[in-house]
């Protein structure tokens, strides 16, 4: 893989927020290991993710998702908000189209997915630290591959519709297809239907991949 290297001199300030200490002190290293890239404080939850950035102005911020008193998605939007000059790299697991468009949508610079190699995460680094985005390359290439298949068939997934919205959420929050009949006056069979086409336009694979869905976008904090 080709790195991507940043002018002579300057040197790239990173906050990391990450919520496990073995995880957080192996990034560190690494990137401390680069003659380019200064780790300037870390975080262990959102809150404090967003408190530093406001006081240190780092140039990046590298956000893991999943973390405790504020959801990494959350902090990204607070921290575009109150420090724009920070930039959000998103290291996750989660390698769904629709977690991907929600965090670029909240303001994110990049999203590497953990599971990737030490050199996508320096490249994604680098590259954001020069005012690029950046965008996991194995995802990268699934989303080409995509593209290419939506152009020769001339499909394009769409969006969801009130009724689909309201069976996934509802399935989220852990209701059954019989309750979901019940309480939108639908036949369960019907609820299926829903579920499927709504799972197909995201991308979904299962219940798992639902609940995440429905965290990033709140519905779990609804009353």
């Amino acid at each position: 893989m080709l790195s991507i290297e940043t002018a002579v001199g300057d040197t790239i300030r990173v906050l990391l927020a990450e919520d496990h200490e073995l995880v957080r002190q192996g990034l560190r290293m690494l990137l401390e290991s680069q003659p380019d890239i200064e780790v300037v404080a870390e975080a262990s939850n959102g809150a404090t993710a967003v408190q530093d950035c406001q006081r240190l102005q780092p140039q990046i911020v590298i956000m893991d998702i999943s973390m405790p008193n504020m959801d990494g998605l959350t902090a990204a939007k607070a921290i575009k908000a109150s420090a724009p000059g920070v930039s959000v790299l998103a290291l996750t697991r989660h390698d769904d189209e629709a977690f991907v468009n929600e965090l670029m949508a909240a303001g994110a610079g990049g999203y590497v997915l953990k599971q990737s190699g030490s050199g996508e995460l320096l490249n994604a680094v680098r590259a954001i630290a020069t005012g690029s985005s950046y965008v996991d390359t194995s995802f990268a290439r699934r989303r080409a591959a995509r593209g290419r298949v939506e152009r020769s068939t001339g499909s394009r997934p769409s969006s969801l519709s009130d009724r689909e919205r309201d069976v996934l959420r509802m399935m989220a929050v852990g209701h059954s297809n019989k309750n979901i009949a019940a309480q939108l006056q639908i036949s369960v069979k019907t609820v299926e239907v829903h579920k499927a086409n709504a799972m197909r336009k995201l991308e979904l694979r299962n219940r798992i991949d639902v609940v995440k869905y429905a965290i990033l976008h709140g519905w779990l904090r609804e009353p």
